[in-house]
């Protein structure tokens, strides 16, 4: 690594050493900052452990310590942010042995977590009241992300070239670093990158007001955008319609809400919304997978009633 490097160092200062030499340049900008926010909690809670001095017991104290302000998963992603480091540490012999094995792993009671989304009703009036004229707006933003369950970044990364209206699909290749310096970057995962099914009434509408667009340039970027006007608009909305108010990416959960409740496998509800995994799925919308099971239930019982 770097010469001066040896278990005589600081651990939160080998740890920066390390997201420099192995993680800068290697990750998205927004992961990279995750690994700087574990280095600023280990720098705070043992700003004066040396390398050579990590154990079990001084690991387990810094996850003990971290888990007091946080829930559990975050606490598990801090521990494999750290880890990573400290294998590479033991593989260069700065340590003897692995502190993190049999690491436990606490936190805080999560909370409740309440999905905002809409119903069907409700999406109705809101679409019928956005005002769809010819010019780009955030009310097709929000028509689009609402018809196709696209993330804020992806929905603003899409050019006209990603409509094939002949076959009905978008194509979803890239996202749009609107929190940085812009331009395109790379989707979440690999499963992000998909095709996206379209109704006719879509196509028609946005073959109409891409027509005339730069065939590359991203649809609704003309300047610095930042989330919290597209979702000032969506509220807005929401207000004027007297529905409940939501985000943009409430309107994604409602396009993967309404999809279940109409009977869309969670499997073909994942490839549209491009989760790794259909455990993501079924751990984000688990609500509304538990009301379809119960549905479900009543409606075994109730065939079941007839056969006697």
């Amino acid at each position: 690594m770097i010469n001066e490097v040896n278990n005589t160092i600081l651990f939160w200062e080998y740890f920066e050493k390390w997201i420099e030499v192995y993680k800068k340049g290697a990750i998205r900008d927004v992961t990279l900052n995750k690994y700087y926010m574990s280095l600023r909690w280990v720098k705070k809670l043992a700003p004066n452990l040396h390398l050579g001095d990590l154990s079990r017991i001084t690991y387990q104290q810094i996850l003990n310590d971290y888990a007091l302000d946080h829930e559990k998963q975050t606490t598990m992603d801090f521990h494999h942010q750290l880890k990573g480091a400290i294998l590479d540490a033991v593989d260069e012999g700065l340590i003897p042995r692995d502190p993190t094995r049999k690491a436990i792993i606490k936190g805080k009671q999560p909370r409740d977590k309440k999905i905002k989304y809409l119903n069907q009703y409700e999406l109705h009036t809101l679409i019928a009241s956005l005002y769809l004229k010819e010019e780009i707006s955030w009310d097709w933003f929000i028509l689009l992300v609402a018809k196709t369950g696209m993330r804020f970044s992806e929905a603003l990364a899409i050019t006209p070239k990603d409509f094939d209206f002949s076959r009905q699909t978008i194509s979803v290749s890239k996202t749009w670093d609107y929190k940085g310096s812009g331009g395109f970057l790379p989707t979440k995962n690999a499963s992000s990158v998909r095709k996206i099914q379209i109704d006719w009434q879509t196509v028609v509408q946005f073959s109409t007001l891409v027509k005339n667009l730069p065939e590359e340039d991203p649809i609704f970027v003309n300047k610095k955008i930042y989330n919290s006007t597209a979702n000032d608009v969506l509220a807005r909305h929401c207000r004027e319609t007297n529905i409940p108010v939501i985000t943009i990416h409430g309107l994604r959960h409602t396009h993967a809400s309404l999809l279940l409740f109409a009977g869309v496998s969670t499997a073909s509800v994942a490839r549209r919304l491009g989760h790794a995994s259909m455990t993501t799925t079924q751990k984000t919308y688990i609500h509304i997978i538990q009301e379809l099971e119960n549905k479900d239930i009543d409606l075994v019982m109730r065939s079941l009633s007839t056969l006697g």
